[in-house]
């Protein structure tokens, strides 16, 4: 690969400052030979495309204060750095006592003033860490929150006001403190979904069984895993039988009955029964691991909202420091003031110039909104898409896999004369038991259910587009459509209301008989699932003005599917192209769209609406790639909770812009008369910073589980 288009992973430890990570990426984006550089700034992630210089990034990360290390690929499932000592809380601390021993000498110490050092020890414990910043950023014309905060500090002590100066350095370092513990909420979210899988398995070698590190195991390696064991690796059982609770991954509730040949995933409990599992997929192509890139990634994808913030922060920082250089000068030179008040307010005005509440209000409730839904099995690729979902006003269902199974199951079974119905569906299984078509497997399955056993039919011949003919005790017997039986002469008029009545109920319908008599008819359909009434009820309920059925079947069977589901209006007889431009239509006619489908026969359409949502993500890589949002279990209830999550989402990130935005206002107007000090705004930028976290941290709380039982 040439070196321009080469990727590299960096892990960037130590961000605390929305507003300065920002800045950071965007400085690494101007560094020789980068061609772009992309910061994830709540997982620290940052990806480089292009020429790397490792030690001339770190020495940018310095000027913040951020760890920075190459990320190698067998790396990624590993947990972060080691815990270290916290001297930034040791310092903040120590510079809280001095504050207030220099306080107290202040004010009862007598003659002198014995209260100047142990101010300026307050000063130095509590702004270390921020001058040593102040000091890489400066030289580069990076005005970041450090170098205000300290030519705010450095200001005070020049006026005199040592108590100020003090007060500010302590209160930014515990500003600091606050602000990295609140990150680390919203981090944990994400390393929840990281945590999920095991870092080691037990291997089958020879006989015994060993240990081994999850980057060591290849695929064909056979897993052994015990009752009450998670599943290390995306895999295929192939000995042993167990109930698999999957809801870490799917986001369902109840364990699913697993044996041979059915597929295990990575993250997955073994409830109780010993299993051996052939691994299939290595450990960064497992569906956990690529759910947990995906959502690392979604950040990536900016929200409307999330832009307008960084546009808006971008131009706010700039033109208040400009304010504050015009506080400084222009009252003194021009309207003859005295210096001191205004260079204390400009000073004020200088620590209000960092957006840090803003610019944290919107991507901590995006991450936040995305883990909660993929820990609920819902996949959401990105914050735009979040917000798209939120603001839907119609949402159209592809029809097979989707509203319905996507499998045919028999659905009546109507006797002719005197034979019974469970015989009745024994001669129509010996007959469809040599059989490969959907139907004939459903009648079968439908036999087997009933205890029977099919026993394949003499002079067997299957009639391509109408049936199957066999002998059964020595007589002819067909089975197949009212073609089948008008080629062969057979009138129909006796059994045509009975199949009018099942045909008109968008079931397919196979006549079983001779050429003497009918035996009887069953019918057959894609049955809806049962929750997709109640889906239905529940997206209108959360907002969803209008739900329509696209499908490829015939008027009737949509018809009928139409009214058991519930939808809004259905179009039938559509071939994938006319999904398309039915899905055209629809955007035109309803403003935002989605569609919903199986992330495969309906890739052009989720393409084409406004977000794609593709069903059964779980093992369907289509549906991952194809999809903005990805359902990781075939559950339509996961729908109305995905729509209430985003909604919130939005009332959130509305809330906290606000919020953040009032709060900056009011302590720009609050500096021209002097009510803002500098230790107020301190106060006021911390506080407002650790409340829209607060508020976005929210979001973890939204249970899928409410929703389904709103639906």
């Amino acid at each position: 690969m040439p070196q321009d288009k080469k990727k590299a992973v960096f892990q960037v430890d130590g961000i605390t400052c929305m507003d300065c990570a920002q800045k950071f990426e965007k400085e690494v984006n101007e560094l020789p030979g980068i061609r772009k550089a992309s910061l994830n700034k709540l997982t620290g992630k940052l990806i480089v495309e292009g020429i790397t210089d490792l030690q001339l990034i770190q020495k940018l990360g310095q000027g913040e204060g951020y760890t920075i290390h190459l990320v190698m690929q067998k790396q990624r499932t590993k947990t972060g750095p080691p815990k270290k000592t916290n001297w930034e809380l040791r310092r903040a601390v120590l510079s809280g006592l001095s504050l207030a021993v220099a306080y107290g000498l202040e004010k009862f110490g007598g003659s002198g003033m014995p209260f100047l050092p142990v101010y300026a020890m307050a000063i130095v414990l509590g702004g270390w860490s921020n001058f040593r910043k102040a000091v890489l950023a400066l030289p580069r014309l990076n005005f970041n929150m450090s170098v205000l905060m300290s030519v705010a500090v450095i200001g005070a002590l020049a006026i005199g006001q040592y108590e100020e100066g003090a007060t500010v350095a302590f209160l930014y370092a515990i500003s600091e403190l606050l602000e990295a513990w609140t990150m680390e909420k919203a981090r944990r979210s994400i390393r929840q979904l990281m945590d999920i899988t095991p870092k080691t398995a037990r291997l089958l070698h020879v006989g015994n069984e060993i240990e081994v590190p999850v980057e060591e195991i290849n695929v064909q390696d056979i897993m052994v895993i015990r009752p009450g064991e998670k599943i290390a690796m995306d895999g295929e059982i192939v000995k042993g039988e167990s109930a698999i609770n999957q809801s870490a991954i799917t986001g369902e509730s109840l364990p699913v009955e697993k044996g041979p040949g059915a597929e295990v995933f990575a993250g997955t409990i073994n409830t109780y029964g010993s299993l051996e599992v052939k691994v299939t997929k290595l450990v960064q192509d497992t569906a956990i691991a690529k759910i947990i890139h995906m959502v690392e990634e979604a950040q990536a994808k900016r929200a409307p909202s999330q832009a307008f913030v960084e546009k808006f922060a971008a131009v706010y920082t700039p033109v208040v420091m400009v304010l504050a250089v015009g506080i400084l000068f222009i009252p003194p030179l021009f309207l003859g003031y005295e210096w001191t008040p205004w260079i204390y307010r400009s000073l004020t005005l200088l620590v209000v110039a960092c957006p840090c509440a803003l610019v944290v209000s919107t991507p901590v409730a995006i991450v936040s909104a995305i883990s909660n839904a993929a820990q609920n099995g819902v996949l959401i690729k990105g914050g735009i898409y979040l917000e798209e979902v939120g603001s839907l006003s119609a949402i159209a269902f592809d029809k097979t896999g989707t509203l319905t199974r996507g499998e045919l199951v028999v659905t009546d079974i109507v006797p002719l004369g005197s034979i019974e119905t469970d015989q009745l569906l024994q001669i129509a299984a010996n007959l469809e038991t040599r059989s490969e078509h959907p139907i004939a497997k459903s009648i079968i399955k439908a036999a087997q259910s009933k205890g029977g056993q099919a026993v394949p039919a003499e002079d067997f011949a299957a009639v391509p587009g109408r049936g199957v003919q066999g002998k059964i005790s020595q007589r002819m017997v067909y089975l197949g459509n009212s073609r089948l039986f008008n080629e062969l002469g057979i009138s129909l008029e006796s059994v045509s209301k009975e199949l009018d009545r099942l045909q008109a109920e968008g079931k397919t319908v196979m006549i079983l008989g001779t050429k003497d008599a009918f035996l009887g008819m069953i019918a057959v359909a894609d049955e809806v699932r049962q929750s997709s009434a109640a889906t239905v009820a529940a997206l209108k309920k959360a907002g969803i003005q209008h739900v329509i059925m696209l499908t490829g079947d015939n008027a009737d069977t949509a018809k009928a599917v139409a009214a058991k589901a519930g939808v809004d209006e259905y179009r039938a007889e559509l071939l994938p192209q006319d999904k398309l431009t039915a899905v055209q239509e629809l955007l035109n006619k309803y403003g935002k769209v989605a569609m919903v489908g199986d992330g495969i026969n309906d890739a052009p359409a989720l393409a084409l609406s406004t977000v794609g949502i593709a069903m059964g993500g779980a093992g369907t890589d289509t549906a991952l790639e194809t999809a903005d949002i990805a359902l990781m279990a075939d559950d339509l209830t996961k729908l109305p909770f995905t729509i209430r999550l985003s909604r919130k989402a939005l009332t959130v990130i509305r809330q906290n812009i606000t919020f953040s935005l009032l709060i900056k206002a009011f302590a720009i107007l609050a500096v021209f008369p002097g009510w803002l000090t500098l230790w107020l705004a301190i106060l006021a930028d911390m506080g407002a910073t650790i409340i829209v976290t607060l508020n976005s941290l929210r979001l973890l709380r939204t249970r899928a589980k409410e929703e389904k039982r709103a639906a």
